[in-house]
């Protein structure tokens, strides 16, 4: 995948984010990290149609998880919408971004370069590398 250079990248689970600028080429990205953001995680009527009686006794169903996905996307909403973001790629494992894309501005909608789903967080920065290169 293409990755533009100073483009942030968002990796996202059900616990954390994290945020990443591109400081290397488009084919060769190099993440720096970013400063953590603060997420008010209170958007708990996300997921609400996943609260199935299966899913829960499953335990596929975690309204903390899929609030603090809610947030992710609300802060990066707010960025988008006051000029704050610009392009941006979103990592996220596939529950939390199915939850995330719910919640997408269209303002985030236009900056958006892609997203990835697969769990990064937690990995070591060369292996997100990798991921986006690796990533169509």
């Amino acid at each position: 995948m293409k990755l533009p250079a100073k483009s942030l990248v968002a990796v996202v689970d059900g616990e954390t984010f994290l945020l990443f600028r591109n400081e290397g080429q488009p084919f060769e990205p190099k993440l720096r990290k970013e400063d953590k953001p603060s997420l008010d995680v209170t958007n708990f009527s996300a997921g609400v149609k996943h609260q199935d009686d299966v899913g829960q006794r499953h335990g596929r169903t975690d309204l903390n998880e899929l609030g603090h996905a809610a947030a992710a996307a609300e802060w990066l909403n707010e960025k988008a919408i006051s000029n704050e973001l610009g392009e941006v790629l979103i990592i996220a494992d596939p529950k939390s971004l199915g939850e995330m894309r719910q919640h997408y501005h269209s303002e985030l909608e236009k900056r958006l370069i892609g997203e990835i789903d697969k769990t990064l967080t937690g990995q070591p920065v060369e292996q997100i590398e990798k991921a986006i290169v690796a990533a169509e």
